[in-house]
């Protein structure tokens, strides 16, 4: 596939329930978006970066990115019950409407901050070389299905179960990936055909580590993000 214009979105709404004003909350002196920013400024594939926010202060800080903040993401989509399908299905509609629709788009979400430009590019570039139209980033499974357990009302039971018992982590025979939410890469016609980036047998999975695919959600999150950084510094 040859993709002329590569979309960036970055969606970042105001409200937030741990952290209030997560997505401008510092860590290690940068708004958490700056990361995004960064990261997608540098891109080799990435065309055009836009915002999906409802927020004037993110607003505000994206224009100083030079990040297109033209698309305002409506008030009834910047809620704890709006679903990011939805969020990135609108903010289509409106791109097709002013005749700018991307032949790909690449969802960042900005509580990623650790997922940089060679992730982002790696990820692209497999995308584009494997002629797939969905691809999402993933990594290894810290807990193994083997030693999960699911909770029911009448007790529990082992996700995953081996044809015979295991007791070491090295005779496991499979290997259980997680998705992280650090990228999704899909084309616009897949996204609202299949209303959703992830579909079986269908989509690429791009692996990267559990670290860059840190997810902040609380602040323990921010501190394991800036325990790294201040380690990667050090290097």
């Amino acid at each position: 596939m040859q993709a002329k214009k590569v979309l960036g979105l970055i969606p970042a709404r105001g409200g937030s329930k741990g952290i209030p004003k997560k997505n401008l909350y510092p860590i290690m002196g940068k708004p958490l978006l700056q990361y995004s920013f960064e990261a997608v400024k540098k891109s080799r594939f990435i065309t055009d970066v836009m915002m999906s926010t409802e927020d004037s202060d993110i607003m505000n800080f994206a224009n100083i990115w030079g990040v297109d903040t033209r698309y305002k993401r409506p008030d009834e989509l910047a809620t704890d019950s709006a679903t990011t399908i939805d969020v990135v299905l609108h903010a289509l509609d409106w791109l097709e409407e002013i005749g700018e629709l991307p032949d790909l788009l690449i969802l960042l979400q900005p509580t990623s901050p650790l997922r940089t430009e060679y992730e982002i590019d790696g990820a692209i570039e497999q995308f584009l070389e494997s002629g797939c139209d969905s691809l999402v980033s993933v990594h290894k499974m810290l807990e193994h299905p083997y030693k999960c357990m699911q909770v029911k009302d009448d007790g529990w039971e082992f996700l995953a179960k081996p044809a015979s018992y295991v007791s070491r982590r090295q005779d496991y025979k499979n290997d259980y990936f997680a998705i992280n939410g650090a990228l999704y890469v899909v084309t616009p016609s897949f996204l609202r055909e299949k209303r959703n980036f992830v579909v079986e047998g269908l989509t690429e999975l791009y692996e990267i580590s559990s670290i860059k695919g840190t997810d902040v959600d609380e602040l323990a999150d921010i501190f394991q993000v800036e325990a790294y950084l201040k380690m990667a510094s050090q290097q």
